[in-house]
């Protein structure tokens, strides 16, 4: 029997497309849920208010401290054990899976994007703020013109590296039942005990994921930085 059967692959790498549309849910929702929860830390890092401040690093440091699995076991299996949250209207959302997952996700990417966010916003320049303030700027101008753009700029490449975290970070919802792409592949192993191709067939279908976010990314990137390119400076001189 040969090692490694690329007919077998080929059919388990189409069984295991089935779980994408469920990967990619559970990214696309804990991304831009965290990412709302990562500004408010950010903003409270950033408020200069020790209570918030003090708030904001502590869960921090409890979620980058602490293992994604750990925190998933805790609200999937934990939170359970709570009577008045199983009579809570939180309850219909906690006892299924798949918000489990998501909310575990969430809390956790929240965690390190506000260290980025927070990162990104430091590093715009001191000076472009004080000339933006000697000119009348001030506030949510002041943020929308100089400050926001100049560090979702600066924090994107080191972004792009948690949004890919976070894809393979979804293959944890496999232990809690979800049916997603590792999830998937363990049934499939289980039934055939033929684990080699399929999970090379997995990991080529995560590794496709994250090749198409980079791609994304990079785009995003350029598109960013036209005022950056030499060619373009030439010719915007030229003109």
């Amino acid at each position: 029997m040969n090692l490694f059967d690329m007919s077998f692959f080929a059919e388990n790498f189409v069984a295991l497309s089935g779980g994408i549309p469920l990967t990619l849910q559970l990214t696309l929702l804990s991304i831009t849920s965290g990412a709302v929860l990562a500004i408010v830390l950010a903003s409270c890092r950033l408020s200069g208010n020790r209570a918030l401040d003090g708030l904001a690093r502590g869960y921090i440091f409890v979620f980058r401290g602490t293992p994604l699995l750990v925190q998933l076991y805790i609200i999937y299996y934990g939170l359970s054990q709570f009577p008045e949250l199983r009579k809570s209207f939180a309850w219909p959302f906690l006892r299924e899976a798949y918000w489990c997952a998501s909310l575990a996700l969430c809390l956790n990417t929240a965690a390190y994007s506000a260290e980025i966010i927070r990162g990104g916003v430091l590093a715009v320049p001191l000076g472009q703020i004080e000339a933006a303030r000697a000119y009348g700027m001030g506030g949510l101008t002041l943020l929308r013109r100089i400050i926001a753009p100049q560090a979702f700029r600066l924090m994107l490449p080191a972004y792009s590296n948690e949004l890919i975290l976070v894809v393979k970070s979804t293959a944890l919802a496999s232990t809690i039942t979800m049916m997603e792409i590792t999830g998937i592949a363990a049934k499939l192993i289980s039934a055939t005990y033929r684990p080699v191709e399929i999970f090379i067939a997995a990991g080529a279908i995560y590794l496709l994921l994250n090749f198409s976010i980079t791609r994304l990314i990079r785009l995003l990137e350029y598109r960013l930085s036209r005022d950056r390119r030499p060619h373009q400076a030439a010719t915007g001189e030229h003109a």
